[in-house]
């Protein structure tokens, strides 16, 4: 499935960054924090 998800460049900022650091792919980092919060929510 594809989702297109509009960032501030700020917050586009902030997760390229954190690829970068983990040597990541951004779609990866992005695809699992957003599983990490969802999961966090359904508590």
């Amino acid at each position: 499935m594809t989702i297109v998800v509009t960032l501030s460049p700020e917050l586009e900022e902030i997760l390229r960054e954190r690829a970068t650091r983990q040597g990541q792919d951004v779609n990866s980092v992005a695809s699992e924090l957003l599983a990490s919060i969802l999961e966090w929510n359904k508590i």
